[in-house]
């Protein structure tokens, strides 16, 4: 997923200031090109309509030249303006989560320890410990997913659920809190199963996360032909094209994809490669520059309906 987890013990990071545009643009530069091992990158909005922030965080110590150089041509000589820093052993997330809001879509709200007493007596709330992870909700992909997810229990419940690249488990949790349900989840990263494992237990939501380590569905929890009925994939455009066949493999014939992690650009090379498996594009979500899509195989094909800045009518 895009938020990502932090590398281990990240030695250094980057931050510049600058507009959502070039934001997004240099958080998908930054994290196609650096190992995701070694590498972390976010973006968010500082204030309401204000400046974005771009926070990149580096396992150790970043050539700043080639940086800088790398990213002159999105924000010009601004990039000279991007500072590095060093870290000691600090709550660097903490930190980096400092002034941002709970998050709500529908009954469920995502917060940190510091908002809890933003719950509400029927809230579903999912609580991520800053100290733990770096993914938060916070995200244009996480909560456009999430929005996309609420939309679609109002249509059916799904039955067996499927989460690829959890990262910090956001999207699983929420499954598993409104199903009450086991749910399937793996990331390749084993850092991100580790934290993922660990938010369940302090979520009391354990027993219901069958998590596991691979890239896609590649083990035997997830590798189940016509198994799943809805399945979250919040990672990249590239990784969600190349998974298409075994996304289809292992979803149910009337299954539900819901896709993120894309830019408006990427969004047709990924309708095409699904397209190619049968899946129809059903609902659009387009939230903060970045887009979901919820994906269903066969039948007829209605206008997939789209939904601009959606979290303007569901916050709060």
């Amino acid at each position: 997923m895009l938020e990502g987890l932090h590398p281990n013990r990240p030695t250094h990071v980057f931050r510049i200031t600058t507009d959502g545009r070039s934001a997004r643009a240099m958080t998908e530069l930054i994290g196609e090109i650096f190992d995701p091992a070694e590498t972390a990158v976010a973006a968010f909005e500082a204030e309401e309509d204000g400046p974005w922030l771009l926070e990149a965080y580096f396992a150790r110590q970043p050539d700043e030249a080639a940086i800088r150089d790398l990213l002159r041509p999105i924000v010009g000589a601004e990039a000279d303006k991007g500072v590095f820093l060093p870290l000691e052993q600090q709550d660097w997330v903490k930190t980096s989560l400092e002034g941002l809001k709970p998050v709500r879509a529908g009954r469920l709200l995502i917060h940190g320890s510091h908002d809890r007493d933003e719950r509400r007596t029927n809230d579903l709330s999912i609580e991520i410990e800053a100290a733990l992870a770096f993914g938060t909700g916070h995200h244009g992909t996480t909560k456009s997913c999430l929005l996309a997810f609420v939309d679609e229990l109002k249509r059916r419940k799904p039955r067996r659920v499927l989460d690829v690249g959890t990262g910090t488990g956001i999207l699983a949790f929420a499954a598993a809190k409104v199903l009450k349900q086991p749910v399937v989840a793996g990331d390749i990263d084993p850092e991100a199963v580790r934290v993922a494992r660990e938010n369940a237990r302090l979520n009391g939501i354990g027993a219901w996360m069958k998590l596991y380590v691979g890239p896609g569905v590649r083990h035997a929890m997830a590798d189940r032909p016509g198994h799943f009925d809805l399945v979250f994939a919040n990672i990249l455009a590239k990784p969600l094209r190349q998974l298409a066949p075994s996304l289809t493999r292992v979803a149910t014939p009337d299954g539900v994809l819901i896709l993120s992690g894309l830019l408006g650009r990427d969004v047709p090379g990924v309708l095409s490669a699904y397209a190619a498996q049968g899946w129809y594009l059903d609902r659009r979500y387009d939230l903060e520059g970045w887009v979901a899509l919820v994906m269903r195989q066969g039948g007829a094909h209605p206008r997939p309906r789209r939904f601009e800045d959606y979290s303007l009518t569901t916050s709060g």
